[in-house]
């Protein structure tokens, strides 16, 4: 399958094509078209409208971030959200993809990529906090704890440091598995000041 066929897939672009997920003895199907959204419906489900934006796309302004200032985002993990990111990633490491295998192991059944957990965060920073607009510059993380499918993660990022001259914010990023911690590290992000004018 080609790169274009697999965007074309995963987009839903071509209901015709079909992800290969015979690896992993997973049958795709279709799934119907959502309703068609305008341009302002996408930028409102897409971008948040909450104090200290400058508009409906672009994020917090340096200026706006305060230490102390935490964003999160919850996602339940799904049977789907482990096979798509196994294919799009290469990642099919058995741990993940196959029950037979996962259950011979410490987990004792499949658990989800860390990765994949680690993306959430990366959720809450690019549309929340600081929110569009901001770069990604640095990440560290410890993987504590497996998660697995059906569970729900909430991925929380809080403010400890903004260095004005750099344009750097220093995050503490932490998924949590209702009150325990399956992955913490510190991000740290480039922000936009404002123009002047």
């Amino acid at each position: 399958m080609t790169e274009t066929m697999l965007f074309k897939a995963l987009s839903g672009g071509d209901r015709s094509e079909r992800l290969n997920l015979d690896c992993l003895n997973i049958s795709h199907r279709p799934l119907p078209n959502p309703l068609p959204l305008t341009q302002t419906q996408l930028e409102q489900r897409m971008y948040s409208n909450h104090e200290g934006y400058n508009d409906s796309i672009h994020g917090y302004y340096l200026e706006d971030l305060a230490v102390g200032m935490s964003a999160s985002h919850a996602k339940t993990v799904t049977e789907t959200d482990v096979v798509m990111f196994a294919g799009l990633t290469g990642d099919n490491n058995p741990v993940h993809c196959n029950e037979v295998f996962a259950a011979q192991t410490q987990f004792k059944s499949r658990i989800a990529h860390g990765m994949f957990c680690a993306g959430l965060i990366s959720c809450v920073a690019g549309t929340r906090l600081p929110g569009p607009g901001c770069i990604y510059v640095d990440q560290q993380l410890r993987f504590k704890a497996p998660v697995r499918i059906g569970d729900t993660v909430t991925a929380t990022c809080t403010i400890q440091e903004i260095n004005q001259e750099r344009r750097r914010v220093v995050m503490s990023t932490i998924c949590m598995v209702a009150d325990k911690i399956v992955v913490e590290g510190v991000a740290t992000f480039m922000v936009s000041r404002r123009a002047k004018s």
